[in-house]
Order: structure tokens, then sequence, then C-alpha cells
């Protein structure tokens, strides 16, 4: 199923949801085609709905290169770390944690072959939803000491919101059937 032919099926509800896609996906100009495919692609990653990361990834093969579709898989990938592991140094009261050298490899924050703030980008969306505010204000200040203005920033968040929010409905949906069928 293509991302349009999933969003076109979600339930009556979920009208909203349809709508912002169309208008902050389909429609929006503060982010080019590999920043908004790279957010699209990380968010529908770290939302974890098989359907979703399908089609989404399967439109982004088409919409941006390979170098950046693995980027951006790859700043899902190393988010799913760095944000379970900072949102714990940042909720724990304990400062010796902090203190403590991490012992995480993330070679890939350095070596993944696009421009480093559609990357930073993408960290912040997947952080967004991952709810790690230390990541989310650290990849935040990178994106703004780089020139990205606050609507580009918060463009990209839009979209994970939307992302997110639309994983959760298919997972919902998905569950409803299958109750259905066994009741």
């Amino acid at each position: 199923m293509t991302i349009d032919e999933l969003i076109d099926s979600l339930p009556a509800y979920a009208k909203d949801l349809k709508l912002n896609y169309s208008s902050l996906v389909r429609q929006q100009t503060e982010l080019s085609q590999q920043q908004l495919w790279g957010t699209l692609v990380a968010s529908a990653m770290v939302s974890r709905n098989l359907e979703l990361i399908r089609a989404v990834l399967a439109e982004a093969a088409t919409q941006i290169s390979p170098t950046a579709l693995e980027a951006a898989k790859a700043a899902a990938a190393v988010m799913g770390m760095n944000n379970i592991y900072y949102r714990f140094l940042h909720l724990s009261s304990n400062e010796k944690y902090r203190a403590i050298p991490a012992k995480l490899r993330m070679n890939v924050m350095r070596s993944h072959g696009v421009d480093q703030t559609d990357f930073e980008l993408w960290s912040t969306a997947a952080s967004a939803i991952n709810g790690c505010g230390a990541c989310v204000d650290s990849h935040e200040k990178v994106l703004r000491n780089h020139g990205f203005t606050e609507e580009q920033i918060l463009m990209s968040v839009r979209i994970a919101s939307i992302v997110h929010a639309i994983a959760t409905v298919l997972d919902t949906e998905s569950i409803a059937a299958a109750d259905t069928v066994t009741a």
C-alpha cells in the first residue's frame, strides 16, 4: 500500500490527521525534499508501525537518494539508543551518572554521508517522538547554530507528530480488527 493509500484509509475519527498530512507534508515549503522525506523515514521508524514504515520507505526510495535514505534510517536507529540513555541521565537526580562515560558507539552521527544539518533535523524529529528533552535540546541548538529557522525545525516536529499519530491510529485499528476476528 502506498503512503497516500494508507493515509486515505484512515478512519473518520482521524480526519484531522489526513488533513494535517495533506497540508503539512504535501504542501510544505520550509524543508527540502531530502529533509522532508528523511523526517518521514526517521519518524515512521521510531513510531514502530510496520504498515507505515513499509509505505514510507517505499515512497522515500523514489524521493531521495539511497545515501539519504540510509542516513535517515541511521538517525532513527542511533536516536533509539541515545534517547533512552540521555533521557535517563536527564531524569535521574544522581549527578554521578553524568560524569560516567557513555561508552556507546555513535560513529554514524559523523559518517552518514549527508549534510550534517539534515541528519540533525531527523535526529530532532526522532527525539521529539521518543520524548528525550536532552536530545531535542542538543540537536535543536545545532540546527539553530547552522542557520535553521524555528519554522523549519517546527515543521519537522509537526511532521513527526503527524506520523506518530498516524502510527497510533493504524496500531489501534489493527488491534480492533484482530479483536473483531477473534470475537
